[in-house]
């Protein structure tokens, strides 16, 4: 078919003010934002933004080559930014690229500090984001940079600050070069080592930065190189490791950039089968959810772009599965199922349109760029888009009621309506005409107009496929006035949010007339016309709907006196919704109705008085409305009415000074007031009167009536004095022409035409602005005079006075914005409001901007059309986002120098934060941390100032002032924290203060306020500090860019090139500031020092002060000498607070002090000769662990080649491979005193001192909190820095105390030696030989000792301390370790629990070796098998999960070498021989407990079912932590299993039952390849062929949860589909009722989720089982026993009967065709013996129950005489029975 198209589509031409330049600019903008075009000043906006453009180049190139990074690169880049957001990329392809690649140089600038990097990289991300601008041609940039940096913030040594600047990879992989994927590979694929933490790490790289974008001609140089490879490793990875998701990630980038160039179809199955998995769902009865699957699953957002990507193309493959995927969840969106896997399928069904839609404007109507086009072949096309939609309704109109909302149904209905509204409205108006006429149902209503509004515009657009759609609108408008409601809140909402949509579409215009007078309309347009008559009854019933509301609303009603009289939240809310939707009206309709409506409004306003809080507000806003609309015969109403109103009252002179007024005078002023809000020129006829008004009523004494006045004055102000557009009609021009030339019918539902918006300007004229300052001279100059004569002390005024003044001023000044210049009078008179009007106000409000941003771009998603893409809005909408943008432009262009009028208002704001009162203190607060952010650079004048009330000598200081000082220090929650500022002259200033205002008198540790602002603020800073950078310098290929940018054409930059002079000059003052950072940096340490030495600071400030030092630790500049000395001393503090951060610190320190040791390349690439082959190959050999071959003398250990980490050679090895040099050319070990720096001889001074030691020791292993503490990595680093670098200086001291603690059983000591071990472990890499066969001679007796002592409490810590020595560490270093852990693990010395946790440490280390040590694994298992029959259980678990261990290695994955360590498949055939006496019997098995003291040798059987306790253990272990299955070895344990695990679920059961049927929950679910299937299915009818029901039974509910894990692998070939069903049929005819009854529940199952379908073959099957003849009664003698076994026949007609049954029970929510049928059928057997008649009644009364929400529409699907049948069956006596 041919492209649909909605109505309207007009494409514009091209040379529409795209192309066409104008005078001022020559060059073409790369894309500019149009709505500048429509503003009423467009024509000055070109020079303006030359202008801007030039400077930007000028002084950004400059401040580059002049190597300012601070604060000029920093200050122009954001100008950058300013420039981007208010006129989007409006500058040449070459400046583009010159910016890009200038940036790009900034950001990866080696020392640059992060939050300026940050800064940068925002920008950078910027420019880079419309991807289609800049082709690869225009713009290469190298990859390594952006990975060097990537890599140094998130796996830096150091900072452990996970740091959130993952920077826009993505945007940078389209411009990456060409030879860049090969070098990627060859740089991460050595990393990819499944067992190691790298793999996590290189498949994250390859998902941020593989290129995917590159054109079909070169994909050899893409994704060809890898897409083989990776796809198999994913297909091959069974157990979800953590990697997985971000290979999906990048499956689905490629797929999505290559859109039919990859052939997916042999993978497809594969994929659904994953996606289903990851949603998580619950199937099946008792199962067991492996928790890794929970935290691993897939981002729903990648899946769906994947799922979009492969819709389309010749095999339709792909829309099969995803019908299939919808078909078997549909049943989990029902609204009564609810769980936590509920918000990732709503999440799916919501994105998946969207991104359909997405992809349908890519191929049909975008613009074709540089990116790869889609090739015809697999463009979507009709039938594929129908196919899409028609899989997504069913569940889509089920989620529409759903827990969560029925906002993610809307948002897919409204993207699916625009690809098939003829598929997707009629559904949702069946649901939503009953739901309107319902009244008990309120939750239907508010769902079903939610999802209505979502498809309103493509309801009313029509179209030639849906041409009947308009004509619902009337209809649906009528009805849904009732939800006008003034009782219910949510309903009256939903219901203004319908009306207001619907009427923005289409113009309410009665055009009933062209019936008659035009010939050439169609049917539909005919019942348009007519309809269109009962508009204007529409407007009228609405309003008094709207009356009704406001009556019941006014403040008597509502609420008791004593109450507030503002509005409450709901209130304000019906407010601005009743307002909105009736002016929304009133614009959208004619002008013949709209003279109805006035008088209407006018007379209800008029003839009744309000009270001005709640309903008065209600109605002058309507008044307002309608004043908005068509001024001119508004105000000619309203205006005279209230003038006279207001006059006849003031008459008498009283009046004017009542505390109280008469609420009619009040009641006409606010009604005056809000019409005012008109046009200027419109109000110019009435100005005499209103200035009449005004002097009347300015100066009344009741505050409520002088505000209204001052909101008039406010009104009449802006009105005459701003820029606005006057109308927001859906089609430019209005409806007022007459009908026979225009018929509105055709607009319905017409998108704005951008180029030919035609919008009204409101500019304010001379006549305009000249009454404006008539208006300010006769008002605003009495008060300033007024004030100032009473600032200085001439005149009197009570409070209240000044307060009427400052308020008319405020308003003054609201009103008119730019005209004033006349600040400098008030400074005077210091009240905020003023202030902050002044700092802040430019003709609109910055967070009433932000929050009509907002507004504006949800109302945009909710009309919006992705499909024939941009700027499709409704006209309204257009009209709102122009104005938006002249605001934007208003904040940021007038506004953000900082004056020296503002430095004072900044100063005042400062004494008003920290006056007396609180209330004062807090506004002023919140006024000045606004300023803060407006004003750039302000911060710095302003510090000292806040600090003097901090200063202990200040004595005159109030504790008011101090605690105000603090909060302006603190900053609220997410502006500036001045305490933080990124800058050294800030923070040198700030942190000693902090410190030292501990000592002032205001400082009162008794006020808990003021401690909790301590806290917050050491918190604060702790939080938010980042490393301040010390080293400001640029390299010189910056410079480079910078000078092209300098001299690029097209604006030519003002500024010169800088000279070479000027140039070095720039260095020089770079290097001058480099070394001022240093000093600054050296300085606050000294004054931190400084004031830690008082011996008056109490703890807390202490403890500060402390905070503040460790966070000065940095990696590029060494902490100063005192400094250390304070840390290493602190750590015998008494504080242990003080003795947790030193720790930490001295660690810091250690690393800084290390000695850097040398590496040599080896080039180990001449090993290997072959292609991609990982694992255990002839080339990496040398690096195992091979006890023959141990480096156990001098020259071998010299000799031996130590690869440390453990990932290198697995799968591939790097091109260069770093390995430390021979020890001669190592730094010296052992240095003496002297020959240490400054920083080393303290550290050694205090690590000699025996006293030193003890009593750090003895700290040390105190405990912290009981029961609590772990092993400590803190201290572990300290250690380890300790010995690494000094040597083995310490351990003669540290001797004793090592042996002392080991000795001792408690937990806080056994902890603290086994973290000195460890520490010495990793210390002592470098040592020489000798030293180190010393070391383990001591070591090995000690850790023997701690081995035998081990408890409860500290086993954990063991094995961390084992794990962790043994972490990155060549295995053949360890070996003295190793022999050790391995000597005899599991020997009954000191009983069971000692030899779990041997086994336990011993796993620790061997775990961290991977699959470096097959030889130790063998020996392992070797002494394990005999073992397996242990009593204990918990030595049980311990070697299960060894095992898991010993048998990782052993994985399938592609290109991988079998492995050398333990094979699984030889170790079941060696258990399978011990198990035999288990497997050949049939008697049930039961557990065996063993007595203590039997002796002697058991009988076979027994140890048997021992070997099978702990192999069960082994099996549930790895079913979490292997990456893949061994199913083939599995299977030969299956029918074991199946005989043991009972059947119903009681936890009485004893261990070896209860591990059975765990184990076989976990097998149920694994993923399996698709030839694993059959063997899995032969192995499952054997065993259902075996002799016991439980066996039988069991085969069921594992089919059940297998088939759904696995179900599109399995429904991919037909032949495992019917051997499933016909092993279901068999088992449906079992002899034992219960795997009768499993069989039927298993088949209903299979066929809800469309596994198996309802054919005619199995229905005649059933139908047939049913008709089984039962044999005759015969009578029996009384008290004869009554036969129990069934007969043949009756299990054959049960099954028949069991099987309709299984039918009926698989469409819960719906009633296909055959169900009547089958009913029938069943009800015949209702009176049949039992067990028939008990499933009868079970299937009719869950069929009552799930049919019965929505039996009306269900009823349709019945014959009257079924109908009959089936009330009587259910509502019979036989259903009570």
């Amino acid at each position: 078919g041919r492209p649909r198209c909605m109505l309207g589509d007009v494409v514009p031409p091209a040379a529409s003010g795209r192309d066409a330049l104008s005078a001022t600019l020559d060059f073409v903008p790369q894309k500019d934002i149009v709505y500048n075009k429509l503003l009423p000043y467009a024509d000055k906006l070109d020079e303006e933004s030359n202008d801007i453009l030039s400077k930007i180049k000028g002084n950004l190139g400059r401040a580059v080559q002049l190597r300012e990074l601070w604060p000029g690169v920093l200050f122009w880049t954001r100008k950058l930014s300013t420039y981007m957001r208010l006129y989007g990329r409006k500058f040449s392809k070459e400046d583009h690229v010159l910016f890009i690649k200038l940036l790009y140089e900034l950001v990866t600038i080696p020392k640059l500090e992060i939050s300026m990097m940050q800064g940068l990289a925002r920008l950078l991300i910027n420019l880079l984001k419309k991807r289609e601008l800049l082709s690869r041609e225009d713009l290469e940039l190298p990859w390594r940079p952006l990975y060097e940096l990537h890599d140094r913030i998130l796996f830096s040594k150091t900072e452990h600050l996970g740091l959130n600047c993952v920077l826009g990879c993505s945007a940078v992989t389209n411009v990456i070069t060409l030879s860049a994927t090969q070098e990627m590979l060859d740089e991460w694929r050595p990393l990819l080592c499944p067992f190691d933490v790298t793999m996590q790490r290189a498949i994250s790289y390859f998902e941020l930065f593989l290129p995917t974008t590159l054109p079909p001609e070169l994909h050899h140089k893409g994704f060809k190189l890898w897409f083989e490879e990776f796809i198999s490793l994913w297909m091959s990875v069974q157990n979800l490791p953590s990697w997985e998701l971000h290979l999906v990630n990048l499956f689905a980038r490629l797929a999505n950039d290559n859109i039919g160039y990859i052939d997916w179809d042999p993978y497809i199955p594969k994929i659904f089968t994953r996606i289903l998995r990851s949603l998580n769902l619950p199937v099946g009865t008792s199962q067991m959810m492996v928790p890794r699957y929970i935290t691993n699953a897939y981002d729903i957002s990648h899946v769906v772009l994947w799922v979009s990507s492969l819709l389309g193309g010749p095999s339709k493959q792909a829309q099969a599965q995803l019908s299939g995927l919808f078909n078997s969840i549909t049943s989990f969106f029902h609204p009564s199922n609810h769980g936590r896997w509920l918000m990732k399928l709503m999440k799916l069904l919501q994105r998946l349109p969207a991104s359909v839609v997405r992809r349908l404007h890519r191929e049909r109507y975008r613009k074709p760029t540089w990116l790869t086009p889609i090739p015809d072949t697999h463009k979507l096309t009709e039938e594929d888009i129908t196919a899409f939609v028609e899989s997504m309704m069913q569940p889509v109109l089920l989620a529409m009621f759903s827990k969560t909302g029925s906002l993610d149904a809307a948002q897919a209905l409204q993207n699916l309506a625009l690809m098939r509204p003829e598929l997707v409205i009629p559904p949702v108006l069946e649901k939503t005409y009953p739901a309107l006429e319902t009244l008990t149902e309120p939750h239907q209503l508010t769902a079903t107009l939610s999802c209505m509004i979502g498809v309103a515009r493509s309801l009313v657009s029509g179209g030639q496929h849906f041409p009947e759609g308009p004509t619902h609108m009337l209809p649906l408008l009528m009805r849904a006035l009732p939800g006008v409601d003034p009782n219910d809140f949510s309903k009256c909402m939903i219901t203004f949010q319908f009306i207001a949509t619907f009427v923005t579409l289409v113009p309410l215009v009665d055009c009933s007339s062209a019936l008659h007078d035009r010939t050439d309309l169609t049917e539909v347009e005919r019942e348009l016309c007519s309809a269109s008559a009962e508009f204007e009854d529409f407007v009228l019933q609405f309003m008094d709907r709207c009356f009704a509301l406001i009556d019941s609303s006014t403040l008597e009603q509502t609420r008791e006196e004593t109450e507030t009289e503002k509005m409450t939240h709901l209130e304000s809310l019906v407010e601005l919704g009743l307002s909105s939707t009736f002016s929304t009206i009133l614009t959208q309709c004619s002008l013949d109705i709209f003279k109805v409506a006035l008088e209407k409004v006018f007379n209800f306003a008029t003839t009744n008085i309000f009270e001005t809080r709640v309903s008065g507000r209600m109605v002058a806003d309507m008044c307002r409305a309608t004043a908005k609309c068509h001024p001119a015969e508004s105000l000619k109403m309203f205006v005279p009415h209230c003038c006279n109103a207001i006059n006849q009252i003031a008459v008498n002179e009283e009046v004017l000074n009542e505390e109280e007024l008469d609420k009619e005078l009040l009641w006409n002023l606010q009604l005056l007031s809000e019409v005012s809000r008109v046009d200027g020129d419109k109000i110019l006829p009435y100005r005499s009167d209103l200035v009449q008004i005004l002097q009347l009523t300015l100066h009344l004494k009741c505050k409520q009536g002088y505000t209204l006045a001052c909101n008039l004055l406010h009104h009449v102000l802006r009105s005459t004095a701003l820029i606005y557009p006057t109308e927001y009609c859906s089609v430019p021009g209005g409806f007022h022409q007459p009908i026979s030339d225009y018929l509105p019918i055709k607009d319905w539902g017409r998108p704005g035409d951008l180029w030919n918006l035609d919008i009204r300007w409101h500019v304010p004229s001379t006549e305009e602005i000249s009454f404006a300052f008539y208006l300010l001279d006769l008002i605003l100059q009495p008060e300033l005079q007024r004030l100032q004569r009473f600032a200085q002390g001439d005149q009197d005024m009570s409070r209240d006075d000044v307060l009427q003044s400052l308020t008319i001023i405020q308003h003054c000044l609201l009103g008119v914005d730019r005209t004033v210049k006349l600040s400098s009078i008030f400074l005077s008179a210091i009240l905020f409001q003023i202030i902050s009007d002044l700092l802040h106000f430019k003709g609109s409000h910055k967070h009433e901007f932000d929050s009509r941003w907002k507004s504006f771009n949800l109302v945009k998603k909710s009309m919006e059309n992705r499909l024939h893409g941009r700027k499709q809005h409704i006209r309204a909408l257009l009209i709102d986002r122009v104005m938006l943008q002249h605001e934007l432009r208003k904040l940021t262009v007038e506004g953000c120098q900082y004056r020296s009028i503002h430095q004072e208002l900044m100063r005042d704001l400062l004494r008003l934060s920290t006056s007396t009162y609180s209330q004062v203190r807090s506004k002023a607060q919140n006024v000045l941390f606004t300023a803060l952010g407006t004003y750039n650079f302000c911060c710095r004048d302003l510090i000292p100032h806040v600090l003097e009330f901090l200063n202990p000598d200040n004595s005159s200081v109030t504790q008011q002032q101090f605690k105000g000082a603090l909060y302006c220090l603190l900053g609220n929650h997410n502006g500036v924290c001045l305490a933080n500022l990124h800058d050294w002259e800030c923070i040198a200033l700030t942190w000693p203060a902090i410190v030292r205002s501990g000592l002032s008198s205001a400082m009162s540790l008794e006020k808990p306020s003021i401690v909790r602002l301590f806290d917050d603020l050491a918190d604060k800073i702790h939080r938010q500090y980042e490393t301040i950078g010390i080293d400001f310098s640029i390299p010189d290929e910056c410079c480079a860019v910078a000078k092209q940018l300098m001299i690029a054409e097209k604006p030519v930059p003002a500024e010169p090139v800088p000279s070479e002079e000027e140039e070095e000059d720039g260095s020089k003052k770079k290097d001058l500031k480099n070394s001022e950072s240093v000093e600054k940096y050296k300085q606050l340490i000294a004054d931190l020092l400084d004031s830690l030495g008082n011996r008056n600071l109490p703890w807390k400030f202490e403890h500060i002060a402390i905070g503040f030092l460790s966070l000065l630790l940095r990696d590029d500049h060494q902490l100063p000498p005192p400094a250390v000395t304070f840390f290493v001393k602190s750590l015998n503090h008494d504080s242990l607070y003080v003795r947790k951060v030193a720790i930490s610190a001295v660690a810091g320190i250690m690393k800084q002090i290390k000695r850097q040791h040398k590496k040599v390349p080896v080039s180990p690439s001449e090993l290997c000769k072959h292609g991609i082959v990982a694992g255990d190959r002839p080339d990496n050999q040398w690096l195992q662990y091979n006890s023959s071959n141990l480096p156990r003398t001098q020259q071998d250990w010299d000799h031996c080649v130590f690869v440390e980490k453990t990932h290198w050679g697995y799968y591939c090895w790097p091109r260069k491979l770093l390995m430390y040099a021979p020890l001669e050319e190592q730094p010296k070990q052992n240095l003496t005193r002297e020959e240490m720096t400054e920083r080393e001889q303290i550290i050694f001074d205090h690590f000699s001192d025996p006293v030193f030691i003890n009593q750090f020791i003895e700290f040390l292993s105190l405990e912290d909190r009981k029961g609590k503490d772990k092993f400590s990595p803190r201290r572990f680093c300290l250690f380890k820095g300790l010995f690494r670098n000094f040597s083995d200086a310490f351990l003669p001291l540290m001797r004793p105390h090592m042996e002392r603690l080991v000795a001792d059983s408690h937990e806080s000591k056994q902890r603290c030696v086994a973290e000195i071990i460890s520490g010495l472990i990793r210390g002592c890499k470098h040592w020489s030989y000798s030293k180190v066969e010393n070391l383990w001679q001591l070591l090995c007796p000690l850790l023997h000792t701690a081995l035998s002592n081990i408890t409860i409490e500290t086993y954990a810590d063991w094995g961390t301390c084992i794990a962790t020595a043994c972490e990155s560490r060549d295995p053949r270093k360890l070996h003295w370790l190793f022999e050790m852990l391995m000597e005899s693990p599991v020997n009954g010395e000191g009983g069971s629990f000692v030899d779990a946790c041997r086994l336990y440490v011993l796993q620790g280390g061997l775990a961290q070796q991977e699959w470096r040590v097959p030889e130790l694994l063998h020996r392992l298992l070797q002494y394990l098998e005999p073992k397996l029959t242990q009593v204990y259980k918990n030595v049980r678990e311990r070697i299960g999960s060894v095992l898991t261990y010993i048998f990782m290695i052993d994985v399938s994955l592609p290109y991988t070498q079998p492995t050398t360590s333990p094979r699984i498949s030889d170790f079941i055939e060696r258990i399978l021989v011990q198990l035999k006496p288990l497997t050949e019997g049939d008697e049930e098995i039961q557990n065996h407990v063993v007595e203590e003291n039997e002796v002697g040798e058991q009988d076979e059987r027994t140890q048997a079912i021992k070997l099978l306790k702990t192999v069960l253990k082994w099996l549930i272990a790895s079913a979490g932590r292997s990456f893949s299955t061994a199913v083939p070895e599995q299977l030969r344990l299956l029918p074991l299993l199946f005989k043991i695990a009972p059947v119903e679920n009681d936890d009485s059961y004893d261990e070896l039952k209860r591990d059975a049927k765990t184990c076989l929950s976990l097998m149920s679910q694994e993923l399996l390849y698709s030839e694993q299937i059959p063997m899995v299915l032969s192995a499952l009818q054997e065993i259902a062929g075996s002799s016991s029901w439980h066996a039988r039974y069991t085969v069921l509910t594992y089919l059940q949860i297998m088939v759904f894990y696995n179900l599109f692998t399995f429904m991919s070939d037909r032949k495992l589909v019917t051997d499933v069903r016909s092993l279901v049929i068999r088992l449906l005819e079992d002899e034992q009722l219960e795997v009768r009854e499993m069989a039927a529940t298993t088949l209903s199952g299979f066929l809800q989720c469309n596994f198996l379908s309802m054919d005619a073959p199995m229905q005649a099957h059933f139908e047939a089982l049913c008709k089984t003849r039962l044999p005759k009664k015969r009578k029996r003698e009384l008290g004869s026993t009554v036969d129990t076994i069934p007969s043949a026949d009756l299990v054959r007609r049960h099954a028949g009967v069991l099987g309709l049954s299984a039918c009926i029970l698989s469409s819960p929510y719906d009633v296909p065709t055959w169900m009547p049928q089958l009913l029938m059928d069943l009800s015949a057997h209702l009176n049949d013996t039992q067990p028939i008649e008990m499933t009868v009644k079970k299937t009719l009364s869950n069929f009552r129950r799930t049919h019965h929400d929505n039996w009306q529409q269900h009823k349709q699907q019945f014959t009257d005489d079924q109908l009959l049948v089936l009330t009587d069956l259910l509502v019979s006596p036989c259903y009570y029975a």
